[in-house]
């Protein structure tokens, strides 16, 4: 305690910046996780980061003040980008739900408490399920962790209107919609060439009730088509999960101006 007392607004600061990230950040964020469990593992992490930084000794004045709201943002800036990217997965599983006709019918997600489609609350808890099992939760902690290497705690300007952080973001956002969309075209492309060949049948079989019998069958093919390129899908989900670490690690450094 006597070489943490001359560091307390210091250890605040790394109070702030961690518990903000989990905030927003998956997995830890989810509301089955208690509010009061959440904050301990912060304030526990925050206990060990402190010793492993280089922690300045810092005056509670005005410019205190602007470091804790320089602090959240950085948080929740990082821990957004993260759920930004891994929400690719509800996105492959909108696009599939559309196609087959579950879009009607979404559910609540327990986690955050809003609507989410069928598959792709489906998909996204086996991605959440395979990254617990390949240790990514502790790569995203990894992240926090060395997020202080390129921005200082006494680093007090950010430059969050940067064009170059801007276009970053964008161009992200822009390459998780591709991942989503290379996760869903195998379903997508399969139900497609269904609605071909009801459409076919309608034309040469006025007789059949087109709008009946297509529901269930693309269904069905959706299904089947999911059991088939599950594998598949999971590969593409290991790239996300890479692109997902490299975005964090190039937002830093253009959030430390790097």
């Amino acid at each position: 305690m006597e070489e943490l007392l001359p560091h307390f607004p210091a250890f605040l600061l790394i109070v702030v910046r961690v518990t903000t990230f989990f905030v927003v950040m998956p997995i830890f964020s989810y509301r089955s996780i208690p509010v009061q469990h959440r904050v301990g593992l912060g304030i526990f992490l925050a206990w060990i980061m402190y010793y492993t930084i280089d922690a300045p000794v810092l005056e509670l004045d005005v410019t205190f003040y602007l470091l804790i709201m320089k602090e959240a943002l950085v948080g929740l800036f990082i821990g957004f980008a993260a759920y930004m990217i891994l929400s690719a997965v509800q996105i492959a599983g909108g696009m599939i739900d559309f196609q087959m006709g579950f879009s009607i019918a979404n559910v609540i997600d327990p986690q955050t408490g809003a609507q989410t489609p069928l598959m792709g609350e489906y998909l996204y808890t086996i991605a959440l399920l395979f990254l617990l099992n390949t240790n990514g939760h502790h790569l995203l902690l990894d992240g926090i962790f060395y997020s202080y290497q390129f921005i200082p705690i006494d680093q007090l300007f950010m430059p969050f209107g940067d064009h170059a952080l801007i276009e970053y973001l964008a161009k992200s956002f822009s390459k998780a919609f591709m991942i989503a969309f290379q996760m869903s075209i195998p379903v997508v492309g399969s139900i497609f060439l269904v609605d071909v060949t009801l459409g076919i049948l309608a034309r040469t079989v006025p007789q059949l009730n087109v709008f009946v019998v297509g529901i269930p069958v693309k269904i069905i093919a959706g299904l089947a088509v999911i059991i088939l390129v599950m594998g598949s899908m999971m590969t593409v989900v290991t790239q996300l999960f890479n692109f997902l670490l490299l975005t964090m690690r190039q937002l830093m450094q253009l959030i430390g101006g790097g």
